[in-house]
């Protein structure tokens, strides 16, 4: 384990579950990060330094370093974070150059959906080239994606030696206040079986013909696509065309985005608000066009945009969305809906994360 540097003071002890933390499913979001060997360090040289900053950034982002209790807080009592070190018998080279997503569960500490009371978890893997590779996993019943680089990039600072810290701001349980979610199950949908990773690449010139295919000129909101607009629409329509050889009528098709409310709120509030600031757009797809576009992106677009201050101030002060969840849970182990999910990592600070050493080569996400 590894613990905060100095202990975290008694009044900040406990730290409140927000609504959304609440109906989180308590899962691990994974992130491997890979390193070659350093010139001037040895790898577990290099090691050290991830562990003595990764000991003082948990005094800064205290919660991380607890343990979260009865799906309503986190005590903050500083047993530390599971940190593991193994050895793996192969090169950089080998994992990198023949990619396969299936052999990234190798390099994890535990299952994904293990969370439980964890709020987060790393490992560091030594290669026999001199290189590492650096897994974590944060809880998301304690934070979304963007809390999670927002952590990672203090982190950094701190190997770094860096003095200018940004503080983060812990309020997102005053912000959407904790409510009885008995009733809710967050575990819903969580399956192990018939599980398969795939990792599909897509180039600069396939993309912009993709996007051209969804470039829809007669449409009121006749604007481009965006990167993720078009692939999310090509790889949904594949993913029907392939699992739904007849569509049913009786069943509910929706596309899902992962989208951050920080920016949509009234006022917007800053990247440092740690915690579940996040909800899905749910685009509810239309299956009666012949020409299997479906309307996709202006369907995507208009669940987006649903998500405005209006919708965040009925998150905040009604039982709507509560009721919501609920009734859409159950209709999805009905097999009434189905659903594919998106997320995207594109405008997040993914690649600034730097621990004073050398450049990373790449990073992987776990399924």
């Amino acid at each position: 384990m590894i613990k905060p540097s100095s202990p975290t003071p008694d009044h900040l002890r406990t730290y409140q579950l927000s609504f959304i933390d609440q109906i989180q499913p308590p899962t691990f979001m994974p992130l491997i990060m890979f390193y070659p060997k350093e010139d001037d360090a040895s790898n577990v040289e290099q090691c050290n330094r991830i562990k003595k900053s990764l000991s003082e950034v948990l005094c800064v982002y205290y919660p991380l370093a607890g343990r979260i209790k009865d799906n309503a807080f986190v005590d903050c009592n500083d047993e530390g974070v599971l940190f593991v070190e193994a050895k793996a018998n192969c090169h950089l080279s080998d994992i990198l150059e023949n990619p396969n997503p299936n052999d990234h569960n190798k390099l994890i500490v535990l299952e994904l959906d293990d969370a439980n009371e964890l709020p987060f978890m790393a490992q560091v893997t030594y290669l026999e080239c001199g290189g590492l590779v650096l897994f974590l996993g944060m809880s998301h019943k304690i934070g979304d994606a963007l809390s999670f680089f927002t952590f990672l990039d203090c982190w950094a600072a701190f190997a770094r030696g860096d003095t200018d810290i940004i503080t983060p701001i812990f309020d997102s349980a005053t912000l959407f206040p904790s409510r009885d979610v008995s009733g809710f199950q967050p575990r819903t949908g969580i399956t192990k079986e018939k599980l398969v990773v795939r990792r599909f690449v897509f180039d600069a010139s396939a993309i912009a013909a993709i996007r051209n295919i969804y470039t829809d000129s007669k449409s009121i909101d006749a604007r481009p696509p965006t990167r993720v607009e078009a692939l999310s629409a090509f790889i949904w329509c594949r993913f029907i065309a392939a699992t739904q050889e007849k569509l049913d009528q009786t069943k509910l098709y929706t596309v899902i985005h992962a989208t951050n409310l920080r920016t949509r709120m009234d006022p917007p509030l800053t990247n440092h608000h740690f915690g579940n600031i996040s909800r899905p757009a749910i685009a509810v797809t239309s299956m009666d066009k012949e020409d299997g576009f479906y309307d996709i992106i202006s369907q995507i677009r208009e669940g987006i945009r649903k998500l405005n201050a209006e919708y965040v101030k009925q998150l905040q002060d009604t039982d709507g969305h509560l009721n919501f969840i609920k009734t859409r849970a159950a209709s999805f182990m009905k097999g009434e809906v189905v659903s594919f999910s998106f997320t995207s990592l594109c405008r997040f600070p993914v690649y600034v994360a730097d621990f004073g050493g050398e450049s990373r080569f790449g990073l992987a996400l776990v399924a």
